[in-house]
């Protein structure tokens, strides 16, 4: 334990509201605040955890040891700011969270894409063959609908970012490198940059540990040369039987978690026969419902053109001859800026393109950039695509397909709201 009484800032993220529940696991008090409620909230507060909305001064208790925060929190917030006051530590999550895992032997899932997949997927494999992992998942896994699995285990399964180098936090014996993209631009310089994060991480991974990647990936080449741990090449195990309840993108993922599960000592038909159970994640292609005039309905996290690109090929293959319509929110300005030609070429599987706004997060404001041009930009390249002006106007757009249409709310920002009020 790492502290006893806790105090988290943004405790509503998919991270924090995890690592809040792997502290009362261990039997610490914890409390937090979010700037507002949601299925996260919700599932803290069923598990007796104490969540303000707003950020208040007056929130933090008397007697707390120790306040952690997102990154999306900045020091003036009035709640840090009050901890400082009162000479309260503080750590960011990633800190926090590389302290307790840590404690443990570390299964880290690095990668620019298909992280939260093959985490919740490693999970489920050790989980079913007994060896009782600790793990943090940074989405809902579909068969607990929580993102936090306590375990007695020597194991600890966590989703490990790249963002801020977020991942050098972590000790790993186990390493899964799932792919590297030019991502988080508005943090490292250019790809190069990126590879030389993922160095330092392939270095801290022990003689007698694993590293589990795609050795002939040429984005990823160069970041295992003079590794010392024993490199292992999952593509070894794409051949495998996989029946898979999820898009077909995501055998690349079941083959790294595969691959990363006998490492850790499960049998290979074991680790086989549970991902071909696995039926997904929250706001991974999750299937949200169907509407009344009977179009179907999914939701997904993709905010990166190579993800967009992989999920609606798959949808395509997924649902031959129905009409893919998609309702993007793009993340980021510095991403939809850095990124934008990626963006326009991403979009080909679809039939219809909606962008909302562009969801800031972090970022200011950047007038040089917007989702009007992105919608612009689609149309040049002959796409039937529109700028919206809202979310509000992505529900009413969902209520307006047609049976076999497939409608899919797609971006890291809270778009997925979208979905659910038309299906109300």
């Amino acid at each position: 334990m790492i502290a006893k009484h806790v105090y988290i800032v943004g405790i509503g993220g998919i991270g924090l509201s995890a690592f809040a529940q792997l502290l009362k696991a261990q039997g610490a008090e914890v409390s937090g605040s979010d700037r507002s409620d949601s299925p996260t909230t919700e599932l803290l507060r069923s598990k007796g955890i104490d969540v303000f909305v707003g950020h208040d001064a007056s929130n933090i208790p008397s007697g707390t040891e120790l306040l952690v925060y997102s990154d999306a929190v900045p020091t003036h917030n009035p709640e840090r700011a009050h901890a400082h006051d009162l000479n309260i530590p503080q750590m960011s999550y990633f800190e926090a969270l590389g302290l307790a895992a840590n404690q443990k032997k570390v299964i880290a899932v690095s990668g620019a894409h298909g992280k939260t997949t093959t985490t919740a997927m490693l999970i489920d494999v050790l989980e079913d063959a007994g060896l009782d992992p600790m793990g943090v998942v940074g989405s809902l896994r579909s068969k607990t609908k929580t993102n936090f699995r306590e375990g007695k285990g020597e194991y600890f399964i966590v989703e490990a970012d790249e963002y801020l180098r977020h991942f050098l936090n972590f000790n790993p014996t186990i390493l899964v490198i799932t792919n590297i993209d030019a991502d988080h631009l508005d943090y490292y310089r250019d790809l190069a940059d990126i590879q030389s994060a993922f160095k330092a991480l392939v270095k801290k991974v022990p003689a007698h540990g694993v590293i589990v990647c795609n050795a002939q990936d040429e984005k990823v080449k160069p970041v295992i040369e003079g590794a010392v741990a024993r490199i292992v090449d999952y593509a070894q195990y794409m051949s495998e039987p996989f029946s898979l309840k999820v898009l077909p993108f995501n055998k690349v993922n079941a083959a790294a978690a595969l691959a990363a599960s006998v490492a850790a000592g499960v049998a290979k038909e074991k680790a086989v026969e549970t991902l071909s159970t696995f039926t997904g994640t929250w706001r991974r292609f999750e299937y949200k419902g169907t509407t009344k005039a009977g179009a179907v309905v999914y939701d997904d996290y993709g905010h990166h053109p190579t993800e967009i690109n992989a999920t609606l090929q798959s949808a395509k293959e997924y649902f031959p001859g129905k009409r893919i319509i998609v309702a993007f929110h793009p993340h980021l300005f510095s991403r939809t800026k850095k990124l934008f030609q990626e963006f326009v070429e991403a979009f080909d599987a679809a039939d219809r393109v909606l962008i909302a706004p562009i969801f800031a997060a972090r970022e200011a404001v950047d007038p040089t950039i917007s989702h009007t041009m992105l919608a612009e930009a689609l149309q040049q390249r002959g796409k039937d695509a529109v700028a919206l002006g809202s979310l509000a106007a992505v529900t009413e757009e969902i209520l307006q397909a047609k049976e076999g249409d497939v409608f899919i709310t797609m971006g890291a920002g809270d778009i997925y709201k979208a979905g659910e009020a038309a299906l109300k």
